[in-house]
């Protein structure tokens, strides 16, 4: 994401944690980025919430110490990045996060006539959600962030093999089944596309992946349906439905 001139706060949590004013890039410690990474994450919240959060395996009295030391921190170290009303705290107005952005873009494309451009693209395959990142919360949240990614991908799959726009297609179909390789409707989508670009042994050989993949992970079979739609493209008229 850009950085603007005006002295306002961009914060990026997708790919890695990074924080910028203006131009200038801003460094805090790892108990600092924790913190605001959370505030970004859920909103406001009490102190209280904030302290079991992030250190839930501190007594309640320390947790809560620790929290009033991080606060203290970043308001010496990053001047109006944090609001603090009581028991409230939050960021600032004039933080702008990355994964707000991204959630925005994904509500306005989901909306039956937007048009998606490659920038678009680009910000819905830039990655998970602070990686290497190992907190309870966030795991929760990075998989959170996957299946809305992953739903999305989908119903452009869907959107675009619909209206015949089959590489956009097929580039969706592969951007949902790197997020889930066991996920037999991203399969099924990308095998679709695949037919319709006329690639049929290119299919064969996707459903051929997928039903290993599935057996050494899974100890399962495709459903029925897949295991038809593969008969369906292996026969000799390629018939598919």
């Amino acid at each position: 994401m850009a950085q603007d001139n005006n002295g306002r706060f961009q914060l990026n949590l997708i790919q890695y944690w990074q924080l910028w004013q203006g131009q200038t890039e801003i460094h805090v410690a790892w108990r600092q980025q924790r913190l605001i990474a959370a505030l970004a994450i859920y909103g406001p919240r009490q102190r209280g919430y904030l302290s079991g959060l992030l250190w839930p395996e501190s007594p309640e009295a320390r947790a809560k110490e620790s929290l009033r030391t991080t606060v203290h921190l970043i308001s010496r170290q990053v001047p109006d990045l944090l609001k603090s009303e009581g028991q409230m705290l939050s960021l600032a107005d004039n933080v702008s996060v990355d994964l707000h952005q991204l959630l925005k873009e994904i509500k306005n494309f989901e909306q039956p006539d937007a048009q998606m451009d490659e920038d678009h693209l680009s910000h819905l395959r830039s990655g998970d959600l602070l990686p290497g990142w190992y907190d309870d919360w966030v795991l929760i949240e990075q998989q959170r962030l996957r299946n809305i990614r992953l739903r999305a991908f989908l119903l452009l799959a869907r959107r675009w093999l619909g209206r015949g726009d089959i590489q956009k297609a097929l580039e969706a179909a592969e951007s949902a089944l790197e997020i889930e390789p066991l996920h037999e409707s991203c399969v099924e989508l990308l095998m679709s596309a695949e037919v319709r670009a006329g690639n049929r042994a290119r299919a064969l050989r996707t459903f051929e992946a997928f039903s290993t993949s599935l057996d050494i992970e899974l100890g399962i079979a495709p459903s029925k349906n897949l295991m038809r739609l593969a008969e369906d493209i292996h026969s000799s008229n390629g018939g598919f439905h």
